[in-house]
């Protein structure tokens, strides 16, 4: 059985990841909704708690150095951010199924860029595909930027 909050987090952090990727180098405004979707405050103003896990996605992401940003706009959005050198290094190295044994065009190798299989998982794999992915990403990521 699969834990829900488990697979929404592998795939905030594959979103939140390849959108600022393609903002690379450039700094921007990530919303939560852009990643989870539409969220309506209950009648207290609190968001739901779908909304906030991937607000805590974003911010776990700072705290492991895999993104950098200067300020929050409530539980909204994160302003300035951008990938850190460990992001960075991480989306755009070739996966461990890339072995160069095998010729390959260089158009052809950008298929094993990392930041590409997660492209493609997001649009064509399934929940437990892109997991598996992000867990193994994160698995080997320990030593990036360090």
């Amino acid at each position: 059985m699969s834990d829900i909050h488990i697979d929404d987090f592998y795939r905030d952090t594959a979103r939140i990841l390849v959108a600022l990727y393609n903002q690379f180098p450039r700094k921007t405004t990530l919303y939560v909704e852009d990643i989870a979707g539409p969220d309506k405050p209950d009648e207290f103003g609190l968001h739901s708690p779908r909304h906030l896990a991937c607000f805590h996605t974003i911010l776990w992401l700072a705290q492991t150095d895999y993104v950098h940003y200067e300020s929050l706009i409530r539980q909204e959005a994160v302003d300035q951010i951008v990938l850190s050198h460990k992001g960075f290094l991480l989306l755009t190295s070739l996966t461990p199924s890339f072995t160069s044994a095998q010729p390959v065009t260089p158009l052809a190798k950008q298929d094993y860029v990392l930041v590409n299989c997660i492209r493609r998982e997001l649009k064509e794999g399934t929940s437990f595909s892109l997991a598996e992915l992000m867990r193994q990403t994160l698995l080997d990521s320990r030593n990036f930027g360090n």
